[in-house]
């Protein structure tokens, strides 16, 4: 039976929603990349996407999938020769016994990873340092790795190599550095601020009176230095990079295949532990995304929306950045902020508004995502990373709190880049 026009986009949008709920809610316990693939293979099986866009909506996530790749073997590589244990031990140190000494701590070094390596980074990188500190200080990992996951969102348009999303939605049309900063870093500050005391708002009486303090600090060797050098100099590379306006995946996926070699060179270890290590199904998840994207793309999402856009622009220009921005946030939960910013990019090269509702999106895109858990990929990876370690967050506990975190940074940004 061949189906109308009209039911086709029906079929479409049911589909991807049923599968974005899957992400979100994981019946049955099933990874997310099942729900997510589950969903694009049905719409190439029933016609509703051509296998051949469908493999072109694969192929758009390619920097991304390069750039996860990167990252992904060098945490795991980090984390195989130690490099996160000696971290964790000179951040308890640090503390000096106080647990919220130890919470600021920890921010700030989430927002360095998050600016100069990505959030992507620090859902990777840093939450096993986080987890592992948590432990040689005896206090509840909880509250310090909710940092992670929502410092990786609140500080990504710091640089605009802090979020892959920065790019996907700016393309080839991203700000020069010094652009970026006179937009941004105002933004981004009050995003950071607030962020940390919403934090210590609702983490703060879970934060115990005293935790322990000069820990034995093990002793780095070879392999962990190297894979220390590998992460500096990759972050390094990114700004390089960045500042050329190239893509970030493939110099990414470079240094981490560089680092992961000469680390199990120098610690003659077996390549196959550290490979299996790696959370590979991520990859198959934001390939799925994509494709779900391009479903809603061919039912004409892309010019809907961007004559909606104009005609916003037209009729209220100073309220339009507040509605879009406002707007955008909350869809990055719905659809994840990658592929939203996908969806964005393509309705600003059709309308071409004002720079200002332009970065309204983009800090939308950006802080969004800390609503829900699955809003954003570094989300998800930080999510992966803590089951890792035998913790787990489900939606609705995420949602409470990210209820709390999200609005007051994301009204901050928006207001202070609006009235610069």
């Amino acid at each position: 039976m061949t189906l109308s026009v009209h039911q086709a986009h029906l079929a479409s949008w049911s589909i991807a929603a049923a599968a974005t709920a899957g992400v979100i809610v994981r019946p049955f316990r099933l990874p997310e990349a099942v729900w997510a693939v589950s969903g694009a293979v049905l719409l190439v099986v029933l016609g509703l996407l051509p296998y051949r866009e469908a493999l072109l909506a694969v192929g758009k996530g390619t920097d991304v999938y390069l750039f996860l790749i990167g990252m992904m073997l060098l945490s795991e590589i980090a984390r195989r020769e130690g490099l996160f244990d000696w971290v964790a031990a000179q951040a308890v140190n640090h503390a000096r016994g106080s647990p919220r000494r130890l919470f600021l701590l920890i921010y700030i070094v989430g927002v360095l990873v998050t600016t100069f390596l990505s959030n992507d980074a620090t859902a990777v990188v840093l939450t096993p340092a986080v987890y592992a500190a948590a432990r040689k200080a005896k206090v509840e990992p909880l509250p310090y790795l909710f940092i992670c996951a929502f410092i990786a969102n609140a500080a990504s348009f710091v640089l605009p190599i802090s979020n892959p999303a920065n790019i996907v939605l700016y393309g080839d049309r991203t700000p020069p550095l010094g652009a970026w900063l006179a937009s941004f870093a105002l933004p981004a500050l009050l995003s950071i601020v607030a962020t940390y005391v919403a934090l210590r708002f609702t983490e703060g009486r879970r934060l115990q009176a005293q935790c322990e303090r000069d820990v034995e600090v093990p002793r780095l060797s070879a392999g962990a230095w190297t894979a220390m050098v590998g992460i500096v100099l990759t972050a390094v590379v990114l700004l390089v990079v960045s500042a050329r306006d190239l893509q970030l995946g493939l110099p990414t996926a470079v240094m981490g295949i560089l680092t992961t070699a000469v680390v199990l060179v120098v610690a003659r270890s077996s390549p196959w532990e550290t490979v299996r290590g790696v959370s590979w199904a991520v990859l198959p998840l934001v390939a799925g995304l994509f494709v779900l994207v391009e479903a809603l793309v061919a039912t004409g999402l892309i010019g809907d929306l961007a004559r909606l856009l104009t005609r916003s622009v037209a009729a209220s220009p100073q309220a339009t950045p507040w509605v879009a921005g406002g707007a955008i946030a909350v869809v990055s939960n719905l659809m994840n902020n990658l592929p939203a910013g996908l969806v964005a990019s393509s309705t600003l090269q059709l309308a071409q508004p004002p720079q200002h509702v332009v970065d309204a999106l983009l800090i939308g895109v950006d802080l969004g995502p800390n609503l829900s858990v699955t809003g954003s990929l570094a989300t998800i990876l930080w999510l992966t990373a803590i089951r890792r370690e035998g913790e787990d967050v489900g939606f609705w506990r995420f949602f409470k709190l990210g209820a709390i975190v999200m609005p007051p940074a994301l009204l901050l940004a928006l207001a202070a880049r609006l009235m610069i």
